[in-house]
């Protein structure tokens, strides 16, 4: 389990495709304290560490995972958002997030509001995932606050340490992140969507 508070930035140093899977080199600051099988969070997605190199790890993304997420648009050079899984005595400081990316979203607006900025993400309604006002979103692995909730979008605003130490500081309007959505959220609307079939 994560939490959605990002320990660093790694970058990409290689990728080699192997059949329908993708392999990362990630280089970064906690590489070196990785360990083989440890599960740790790239741009929201739980990926499993197969390698250690120094200061880099690899990690495998398998086809499932490319298609629910933006990992297969990883470039060499591109920056990966990373946490490790949350220790049972540490501090609880974002919300419940599983590493299981729901689904992708598209940025569609960008703007600097004094200091801060406001990322407006759409986003296919067709798995019924919901937003709501003030409610938790994942953005490429990072805990957010929602300000603004409609049925296909929503807004986050970002203050300047998290553009410094994200990927955020990357993505611009057009561009795909990873989305996981509120688990409770989830919960309610499977709820409610069993609910209107036994009627």
């Amino acid at each position: 389990m994560f939490t959605g508070i990002i320990e660093t930035v790694g970058t990409v140093t290689n990728i080699e495709t192997e059949l329908g899977n993708i392999h990362f080199y990630i280089q970064s600051t906690i590489s070196h304290e990785l360990k083989i099988d440890q599960s740790v969070s790239h741009n929201g997605v739980c990926l499993t560490v197969v390698g250690i190199m120094e200061n880099t790890h690899k990690v495998t993304a398998i086809q499932e995972t490319l298609l629910k997420s933006n990992l297969g648009h990883l470039k060499i050079g591109g920056l990966v958002n990373l946490e490790r899984c949350t220790p049972t005595n540490g501090r609880f400081d974002g919300h419940i997030v599983q590493g299981h990316v729901d689904q992708t979203g598209t940025c569609i607006a960008k703007e600097e509001q004094q200091g801060s900025w406001v990322f407006t993400f759409e986003y296919e309604t067709l798995q019924q995932n919901i937003t709501v006002e003030k409610g938790s979103i994942t953005v490429n692995g990072i805990s957010l606050t929602v300000i603004n909730s409609k049925n296909n979008q929503f807004s986050v605003a970002i203050i300047p340490y998290t553009i410094e130490h994200t990927n955020l500081q990357e993505v611009k309007i057009g561009d795909t992140v990873n989305l996981e959505f509120d688990i409770i959220g989830k919960y309610v609307s499977k709820i409610m969507e069993r609910r209107d079939y036994s009627k």
